[in-house]
């Protein structure tokens, strides 16, 4: 038994990682994942609210994908799209019944047979400098070392900081992170992915998001479930009340419209464009900057549009403000500056 947040006792699911495949039962909900320690943490938060919302068992079944055995550089591999076509193979194929990615990861076309069941409440969105000497951006030496996987941020620190020499980095947040004590000078993850695992205190420096605003979907989430079940499937009356106590309205708005933003300016997720969406006063607000992929140069395009929770007539409107912004961007340009598909 557990106690909900207004104190009543509610009988909650029991949630566990299972060593190898796990086959299908009555009363267990699987969830697929990838192993590595951010991602476990992350679904593990995921997997307790679906236990407590539905009183299921939830069992974690881990799924190795091409991105964690590669060393490979992300744009070599085809951007962070190799974390989750092997997650998305595992959830049609019956090894799982939910699948949890790190938002910013999805490619923005359609999955055939998928759909995306829920969006959790976002984390901090922030990019963070972690750096061997607790140094700020701005008091790095001359020339100092910074290992970093994603074009966008090479470019942003490049932009602020053209002196510095900037690397390009694999491995998880453990592996980067050592790179402190060996030959890098400061290193730059998501800061979300710090915080969930317990690894807040090595960041010296969270980077606004007006300076320097982030992938799309950065911070959040992702809960996909194959479309049967979304559509009524056998699972779908034990997932709904779980789907229903994960989803975070607000932030599936804001994710949309940065998302609908990239597949507009058809980049892909490891594209050097930083976007930043948010709700307030009616309003759904989203700036996006595209980067040259040296940081010399940058176009910035905002927009705005109504937007209410509930309101089935603003239900387009994160679809359509992502298109304008975009079209903004590629009518000024944008496509000159980075890699897009994109135009006008």
């Amino acid at each position: 038994m557990t106690i909900d947040g207004n104190g009543t006792r509610v009988a909650s699911g029991r949630v566990f990682r299972a060593e190898g495949g796990l086959a299908a039962a009555e009363g267990l909900i699987r969830i697929g994942t990838r192993g590595s320690a951010l991602a476990v943490a992350q679904t593990t938060t995921v997997a307790e609210k679906l236990a407590l919302a539905t009183g299921q068992d939830v069992g974690l079944v881990i799924v190795r994908t091409k991105g964690d055995v590669s060393r490979e550089s992300l744009s070599q591999l085809g951007g962070t799209g190799v974390f989750v076509s092997a997650l998305r193979d595992a959830l049609l194929g019956g090894e799982c019944d939910v699948a949890v990615h790190s938002l910013k990861d999805l490619p923005t076309g359609d999955a055939p047979g998928i759909a995306l069941g829920a969006v959790p409440e976002r984390a901090d969105a922030r990019d963070a400098l972690c750096s061997s000497e607790g140094d700020l951006l701005r008091e790095l030496p001359a020339g100092a070392r910074v290992g970093t996987g994603s074009p966008r941020r090479a470019a942003q620190l490049l932009a602020r900081r053209p002196d510095l020499e900037v690397l390009d980095i694999r491995g998880n947040v453990d592996t980067r992170l050592a790179r402190l004590e060996q030959d890098l000078d400061a290193v730059v993850l998501a800061a979300a992915g710090l915080d969930r695992i317990g690894r807040g205190a090595a960041i010296a420096e969270r980077f606004g998001l007006a300076e320097a605003p982030t992938a799309p979907g950065q911070g959040a989430l992702a809960i996909e479930v194959r479309e049967a079940e979304a559509a009524g499937g056998p699972l779908a009356g034990r997932l709904a009340a779980g789907l229903a106590a994960i989803e975070d309205a607000v932030c599936r708005a804001t994710v949309l419209a940065e998302r609908q933003l990239l597949a507009s300016l058809e980049a892909g997720c490891a594209a050097p464009v930083g976007a930043t969406a948010v709700v307030a006063e009616g309003l759904l607000s989203l700036s996006s900057t595209v980067y040259r992929l040296d940081g010399s140069a940058s176009l910035t395009a905002r927009g705005d549009i109504p937007w209410r929770l509930d309101d089935p007539d603003t239900a387009d409107a994160p679809h359509e403000l992502g298109r304008r912004v975009a079209g903004e961007l590629l009518a000024r340009g944008a496509a000159e500056l980075a890699p897009l598909g994109g135009r006008v």
